[in-house]
């Protein structure tokens, strides 16, 4: 196919994948809920590819006001807000100018309301409630705030400029179905950071190339001033971090004492006594110097693998200290790898640099053996037929983002995807987020699942690499499928019983509830066998959720109830509720 065919099948897939996961979790799967799953796969999509690092969907619409969702990173000042034009056109149809500006006009009200306490003309049990009150309550920590228009239309408008007020630095991010796709067909996990110094900074960075370049890689040393480091932080945050495993975990956003003495006290001798970065690019481009030597004027996919504190520690002193950062100076070894090269080797540099802890030895990228092999199992293990028929599907695990329409968009002929989806359906399609969320919940961690699911998935990662990693069979494989069953299942329970709100968390920890109270004695063969919750397993998930969603939205010293949900001081709660369960048929004991 051309790129236009294969854009127009994107354009296509997409919608059908809106309209399925919208009518697979709401009996009428009506307009707003279909926009809201648009905004939740667009969220999913630039999550995957490292521009967000999570989302609550979160929909509000009043008087020249609307927003679709949100995030916040409080470790870096950051707010991320959503909102989405969902126009359900095949082809897609132009979004003109006024159209966006107008959208992004109708959030920033809502920010300009939500900080002057907008939550207390809300009703206080909603996702809108919570997110207009942590706003509110984090107004005098944001530094930056980034507003995305997300739209499944096409868009001429590719650019915004950022706008700087009362010391908050505003970023208009429009990510129409083009953009999208490239994101998603360019072959890489994420769009990649393109720098060019001398244009963003004035000038190039000096720098000493290694005498001879190999096959693999090449190399220079370089001193970037603590200012440009700074700039670099504070313009593209965590994602500068995607590859540095330690850092994404645990040291993003936090400030290293020793390392702020020294930019508080002796910001001279910082280079003297820091170890410096370690960085890699796919693409340097350099340039000669006036003064003799080399400088690098534009490199392409910057990430720092080892040294993300240190980055982290300049940009937050000189925000939150106001310090004095201009003389500070941090080396640099800058390694630049081919890009079909860089899931292999620029993951080896990250653990290597990090001194091969446990922490390092995590992998998340979707090349882990781990992921590989519930993706084998996905391919060759046929799911029991029910419904007395004879047809058999399969669950298909997507290990990287757009596997499953690249699979269907192979098919020759439309009898042929038709005959794929019906093998495959879409209901039966999960993502590395997905199986972190499934198997979280079964080891009773609904706090953590409450995070988001990003921030869920490089916990189950890390619980994975601390145990030795798991022994992944049949077994397993099926295990984990009863649990992605009684997950499904549980969504569309909680969503029949129209609580109004808090469905993600309802449903985490009602699971975890289920599997603490039964001691995870569960029989998963039974569910994955029938791929269906049995009837007197229903029943005891209704009671639960009831009592969770009563306890839930009920927090302690009216705390906030999303913020609530991610404690575990929360689940600890839950755990001391007493319900009669009626599902003693299932195992006998319970």
């Amino acid at each position: 196919m051309s790129d236009d065919a294969d854009f127009s099948q994107f354009a296509e897939n997409f919608r059908q994948e809106v309209i399925n996961n919208a009518e697979g979790g709401n009996d009428n799967g009506g307009a707003s809920f279909r926009e809201d799953e648009f905004t939740r796969l667009m969220v999913e999509y630039l999550t995957e590819a490292g521009e967000i690092e999570d989302g609550h969907i979160c929909y509000h619409s009043a008087r020249g006001i609307k927003v679709n969702g949100y995030s916040i990173l409080e470790e870096e000042d950051c707010l991320d807000l959503f909102v989405s034009i969902y126009t359900q056109s095949i082809p897609p149809v132009t979004v003109r100018k006024d159209e966006v500006e107008a959208a992004f006009r109708r959030l920033l009200v809502f920010l300009q309301q939500a900080v002057k306490g907008y939550h207390k003309s809300i009703e206080e049990a909603s996702c809108v409630f919570d997110m207009a009150q942590l706003i509110y309550k984090l107004k005098h920590q944001l530094s930056r705030v980034r507003l995305f228009l997300f739209t499944d239309g096409l868009t001429t408008v590719k650019h915004k400029q950022n706008l700087v007020k009362d010391g908050i630095t505003y970023s208009f991010n429009i990510w129409d179905i083009q953009r999208t796709y490239r994101c998603v067909t360019s072959g890489q996990q994420r769009e990649a950071i393109e720098i060019n110094f001398q244009s963003q900074y004035g000038f190039p960075i000096p720098c000493l190339p290694m005498p001879e370049s190999n096959i693999d890689y090449n190399a220079c040393l370089a001193i970037i001033p603590g200012e440009i480091l700074c700039k670099l932080y504070e313009e593209y945050g965590s994602r500068l971090l995607e590859r540095n495993v330690r850092s994404f975990l645990q040291v993003r956003g936090k400030v290293n004492k020793g390392i702020r003495q020294t930019i508080l006290k002796e910001p001279h001798r910082f280079l003297a006594y820091n170890n410096g970065i370690s960085a890699t690019a796919e693409e340097v481009r350099f340039v000669e110097l006036p003064d003799g030597g080399q400088g690098i004027i534009w490199l392409r996919d910057l990430q720092i693998v080892n040294g993300g504190q240190t980055t982290a520690s300049i940009y937050q002193a000189a925000r939150k200290d106001k310090a004095d950062i201009s003389k500070i100076y941090v080396q640099a070894k800058l390694t630049i790898v081919a890009p079909e090269q860089v899931d292999e080797i620029v993951p080896l540099i990250s653990r290597y640099a990090n001194n091969q802890n446990k922490v390092s030895e995590a992998d998340f990228s979707a090349n882990d053996p781990f992921h590989v092999k519930i993706e084998e199992f996905s391919r060759t293990v046929w799911a029991p037929a029910v419904d007395g028929t004879q047809r058999q599907t399969r669950w298909f695990y997507e290990r990287a983002r757009g596997q499953y329409l690249n699979a269907k968009g192979r098919e020759s002929t439309l009898a042929k995807q038709r005959a794929f989806t019906a093998m495959h359906p879409v209901g039966q399609k999960f993502t590395k987020t997905d199986l972190a969320k499934f198997e979280q919940t079964w080891e009773q961690l609904p706090h953590i699942v409450s995070l988001g699911a990003q921030k869920n998935f490089c916990r189950f990662t890390l619980r994975i690499a601390e145990r030795d990693g798991v022994e992944i069979d049949e077994n397993y494989f099926k295990r984990l499928i009863a649990k992605a069953i009684l997950f499904r299942g549980t969504e569309k329970i909680v969503q029949k019983e129209e609580f109004g709100g808090y469905r993600a968390n309802i449903v985490t920890y009602t699971l975890s509830y289920l599997s603490y109270r039964a001691e995870q004695d569960v029989d998963l063969y039974l569910i994955w066998r029938q791929q269906s919750i049995p009837e007197a397993l229903e029943q005891s998930i209704v009671m639960i959720s009831r009592r969770v969603h009563h306890a839930i939205t009920n927090p302690p010293d009216g705390r906030n109830v999303t913020e609530w949900c991610k404690k575990e001081a929360c689940w600890k709660s839950i755990k001391t509720i007493s319900i009669e369960l009626p599902f003693k048929g299932l195992n006998g004991n319970h």
